[in-house]
């Protein structure tokens, strides 16, 4: 029944299998107990974020159905960082890397003690892929449960989130906020527990897993704190005792097909350009080959149909409440763009999954959008490519009402020296932002640049100004902005190259980013450079810049040589 006899290595029968016995007592385990699965809690709680502050209790409920369900629960914890307080920062370098740290956390100890199976509780923007890159690496049963949406913040009328804050800044640098609104804004934007409440990073991530059959129906854009979250926590136990009995195993689930239905529910979504980023990584840890052009094949045939937050109107919760994942995937299977084939943790395939579902939204509801009347055509993150970016680059093209500029390069070799340079009033409509040296290796961590893009829409320049970055973007970016530039500056990319005032074209419809400029000048220049020393000798940091590789392959530390 268990995968690799995990099980016989702990509960065998036998005087050298004692000792272990002797310290599972300690912990619990009673005699009708050895011969129960072992069960892992990956508990992401803590209460540096939000983010993450409900999950104890859930990992409580969840832990509790697996004892009731014939399991023996062992809860152990793991970390997070919170991108949105540490976002322009110096800390934000550490997100990313959290990603890899929470990966190698869950499989040490699952790994280390032999578990048979894993439930992973995650709610920061980093759990998500963290533990989905662990679940696909070790390949026994497992299920991912989220923590939740936050529920939307108000102010004179204005549902708030997190983005909300990061331009009213914006706006009050440029005059166009006062004080007492700007501090009103920040005050009412988080009234409690639960993720970043758009279609940002932790809301797509969730969704993505949920398309995937990694998570259970409707789970992925619960409210934090409403119930239906914590019996949908207890429920996701009893789904992976089950899974375990069955040995149905995480590489049955996260197939080539899985994959593609996760990337058409991100594009019909309008979620993340970090999707791009974390399901390239969760694909590596697979065994299953994906590349940036993949998400631009699928792109071209699949429509935007939420209409959400951050380029949008509406907030998670409410897209919940409008029939959320199963609704999108249902429509999307109609029109055949959706593998219905493929399996789920629960045992059913997903056109199984969706049965009951209609195939259309809700008339009373104005979120999820008719299939003929869609908020866009076309998929929203373009891959582009160019003498700047020959590896891609990724833009979220929603929301944008011009899809090319060619400008003159503004040239920042960190985030916050373009961060002041906004703030100080010194960028002009038909500028293009280059910031550079925020990659995967340059950063390291390849920050995300919300502060600086967030701080343009406040400003009034969204539609005016481009910016283009090795770094990447907050799931609440919006508007002319290109990330992941590979090859990084670091890596010798063309990106390290740019002088200010060259000519830059960002032209999302042609899928082309291009500094014009001849190459003749431009291996010159390549000649003329030379590698930056490392920021960062010792430590975490030194350790993942040594390791990382390009963003265009989703920043993974365990490539094979």
């Amino acid at each position: 029944m268990m995968s690799d006899n995990r099980r016989s290595r702990i509960v065998t029968e036998g005087v050298q299998r004692s000792p272990n016995r002797a310290m599972l007592r300690a912990v619990g385990f009673d005699n009708g107990d050895f011969t129960k699965p072992i069960v892992g809690v990956a508990s992401a709680h803590s209460t540096i974020t939000p983010c993450n502050m409900g999950i104890g209790n859930l990992a409580e409920r969840g832990e509790a159905a697996l004892r009731a369900a014939g399991a023996m629960p062992q809860l152990f914890g793991t970390i997070t960082i919170s991108d949105g307080i540490s976002m322009g920062t110096e800390g934000m370098k550490y997100s990313l890397v959290s990603r890899e740290v929470i990966a190698d956390a869950i499989e040490t100890v699952c790994m280390g003690q032999s578990m048979d199976g894993v439930i992973a509780f995650g709610g920061c923007d980093k759990n998500m892929p963290g533990a989905m890159i662990a679940i696909a690496r070790m390949n026994i049963p497992a299920i991912f449960v989220y923590g939740g949406t936050i529920k939307p913040g108000h102010y004179k009328g204005r549902d708030l989130t997190i983005v909300s804050a990061f331009e009213a800044v914006g706006s009050h640098a440029a005059g166009r906020l006062s004080d007492e609104d700007l501090a009103g804004i920040e005050r009412n934007a988080c009234p409690g527990a639960g993720s970043c409440g758009g279609m940002y990073t932790a809301n797509t991530m969730s969704s993505a897993f949920e398309a995937m059959g990694m998570s259970l129906p409707y789970s992925s854009t619960m409210a934090a704190e409403d119930e239906e979250k914590a019996d949908s926590a207890a429920r996701s136990a009893e789904v992976l005792v089950d899974a375990i009995r069955h040995q149905r195993l995480p590489r049955e689930i996260l197939t080539r097909q899985a994959f593609e239905n996760a990337i058409a529910v991100v594009m019909a979504l309008g979620g993340s350009t970090n999707a791009t980023l974390h399901l390239l990584a969760i694909a590596h840890a697979a065994r299953v080959p994906l590349s940036l052009d993949d998400f631009e094949e699928i792109r071209g045939r699949v429509p935007v149909l939420c209409d959400l937050k951050p380029s949008g109107r509406f907030v998670t919760t409410q897209f919940h409440r409008a029939g959320g994942i199963p609704q999108v995937m249902k429509m999307l299977l109609e029109r055949g763009l959706l593998h219905g084939g493929c399996l789920t943790i629960t045992g059913r395939t997903v056109a199984e999954t969706l049965s009951d579902v209609p195939p259309d939204p809700p008339d009373d509801q104005m979120v999820i959008r008719p299939w003929n009347k869609p908020v866009y055509a076309s998929g929203h993150l373009a891959v582009l490519k160019g003498n700047l970016a020959p590896e891609g680059a990724v833009a979220k093209i929603s929301g944008i009402k011009k899809p090319e500029i060619t400008g003159p390069a503004r040239v920042f070799d960190a985030e916050e020296a373009c961060m002041e340079a906004i703030l100080a009033g010194r960028i002009r409509a038909g500028d293009i932002l280059v910031i550079r040296y925020e990659g995967p290796r340059g950063g390291p961590g390849m920050r995300e640049m919300l502060s600086p893009t967030s701080a343009i829409i406040g400003a009034g320049l969204g539609d005016s100004v481009g910016l283009i970055t090795d770094g990447r973007f907050s799931g609440g970016t919006y508007g002319l902005v290109v990330g992941h530039v590979a090859p990084e500056a670091a890596a010798g990319g063309a990106i390290a190259l740019v002088r200010e005032g060259d000519s830059i074209t960002i032209d999302a419809g042609a899928r082309r980013l291009q500094l014009n400029v001849s190459e003749a000048e431009l291996e010159q220049r390549r000649r003329q450079w030379t590698p930056p020393s490392p920021r960062d000798t010792r430590g975490v940091l030194a350790k993942y810049a040594r390791l990382v590789g390009s963003a265009s392959k989703g920043a993974v530390t365990d490539a094979e040589e």
